[in-house]
């Protein structure tokens, strides 16, 4: 967004997130901030976009967070929310391992397309346009690669050859993924939503 002459802010509590974004992105014009993201150290009607991917899932009780978005949005701006979708493989899969005391990112939750679109009504947005995305690559092959990574064997986090097959099954994910039926069969959804 830089690249186009918007003034990028990124916010996160922890200091060594920060410290790693900015090796990442070498400070080309994002301002690094820490904070709480349900006491956001930003005056109201600041931000033209809000948008994170990732952290809605990790609230029982997101309204703090989503009073916050709203409160730092100009009139009209646009909270765009990504969270885990409820029907998948990821899923069932997340439970189980949280049940078992292994999960990564502790407790989460997740939503399905119309579930997250009812939250944000509820916290003062209009929902514009939802959307869906599946994980790439896959979820089998991540699966691989943490259980080779056991073994020591390391496979790349996003491997480098696509061949035809590869290409073709992402241009038909392309076409899929806008339908709203098959929001229900997707990783992630997102929605877009204008402060009212």
């Amino acid at each position: 967004m830089q690249e186009l002459g918007a003034d990028v802010a990124l916010l996160d509590y922890s200091e060594e997130s920060l410290s790693l974004i900015r090796l990442l992105t070498k400070n080309h014009g994002v301002k690094l901030i820490m904070g709480d993201g349900r006491m956001c150290p930003f005056p109201s009607n600041m931000f033209d976009i809000v948008f994170h991917q990732g952290l809605l899932e990790h609230f029982r009780l997101p309204y703090d967070l989503l009073r916050e978005n709203h409160r730092i949005l100009k009139p009209g701006g646009l909270l765009i929310v990504d969270v885990p979708q409820t029907f998948h493989f990821y899923t069932v899969m997340k439970h189980l391992l949280i049940m078992l005391g292994l999960w990564f990112g502790g407790w989460e939750r997740q939503f399905t397309a119309a579930s997250l679109a009812g939250l944000l009504r509820r916290s003062g947005f209009n929902p514009v346009y939802t959307y869906g995305d599946w994980s790439r690559p896959g979820i089998l092959y991540k699966m691989l690669r943490q259980v080779l990574m056991i073994l020591k064997i390391t496979l790349p986090m996003y491997p480098a050859y696509l061949g035809p097959a590869t290409r073709w099954f992402y241009g038909l994910q392309e076409k899929l993924r806008m339908k709203k039926t098959l929001l229900y069969t997707v990783l992630s959804v997102g929605v877009a939503a204008r402060k009212v």
